[in-house]
């Protein structure tokens, strides 16, 4: 009986760190699990939303590693962002914090917002009028703001806020991303914090990955141990939606 024991014990202590070693290697080379802890943007990302992001897409940095150990610089198997994808990647000026926003400039574009709208190279970004974002404040009131569907030159398109075309960041000077950098934007263009702010330019080794899928969404009205309430706080609507084909105009909301 002693010896049976002692093989069982053993037995557990290999599968758990083999569980381990797995759930470290898919979320090292594979899949990567976020939520989204701001209104940056909204409307294709809400606060509450758990999403999973790619870091294959991308290639590997030392970032793709949990706790980011510095064991190499750059890139491996490197693949360029394309113009319109939704990344994550570590905020440059602290890299313990992660950031999500779309692809707006590719190294060597100028970038520029002159009342409110986007120029890439020197050229107006198309941009529809379409009906009203509405929502429902911390405070419970009902709220509306502009909502408009961007194209960029390559053919993405997707759902945008402007509440005003004359906000802090809506006329800036024409930025040149450097090569190796990349500029982002938040879709609610009156309130994120992006590389129009202290953002910056974000190095192509800060890159996390791409967002690929919602499959958790929450409005926070309940706790995790509430769950009596959680069918009612779940955002049903917002499960498994692909967050690639909202890149692409597919899944405006």
């Amino acid at each position: 009986m002693p010896h049976r024991k002692a093989g069982g014990t053993g037995e557990t202590v290999r599968t758990v760190a083999a569980a381990v070693f797995v759930a470290l290697l898919v979320r090292t080379v594979a899949f990567e699990p976020f939520n989204i802890p701001s209104g940056s943007m909204i409307p294709n990302l809400l606060v509450g939303d758990y999403l999973f992001v790619s870091k294959y897409s991308y290639g590997y940095s030392q970032f793709s590693m949990p706790l980011a150990p510095p064991l190499f610089s750059g890139r491996v198997l490197f693949s360029e962002p394309k113009r319109g994808d939704i990344a994550v990647f570590k905020y440059p000026r602290d890299v313990s914090v992660d950031y999500i926003k779309r692809v707006i400039g590719l190294p060597g574009d100028r970038i520029q917002m002159r009342g409110g709208r986007l120029y890439i190279n020197g050229t107006m970004m198309m941009r529809e009028r379409v009906e009203d974002y509405v929502y429902i404040d911390t405070d419970g009131h009902v709220m509306r703001s502009a909502r408009y569907i961007e194209s960029l030159p390559n053919g993405t398109h997707y759902p945008i806020l402007e509440a005003s075309d004359a906000a802090r960041y809506d006329d800036t000077p024409e930025y040149v991303v450097p090569e190796g950098h990349y500029f982002m934007m938040g879709d609610n263009r009156d309130r994120s914090a992006d590389s129009r702010a202290d953002v910056g330019f974000v190095p192509s080794e800060n890159l996390v990955g791409r967002a690929e899928m919602l499959f958790f969404s929450t409005n926070g009205t309940a706790r995790f141990w509430e769950f009596w309430k959680w069918p009612v706080a779940t955002r049903w609507g917002r499960l498994f939606r692909d967050l690639r084909a909202s890149s692409s105009g597919d899944n405006v909301s």
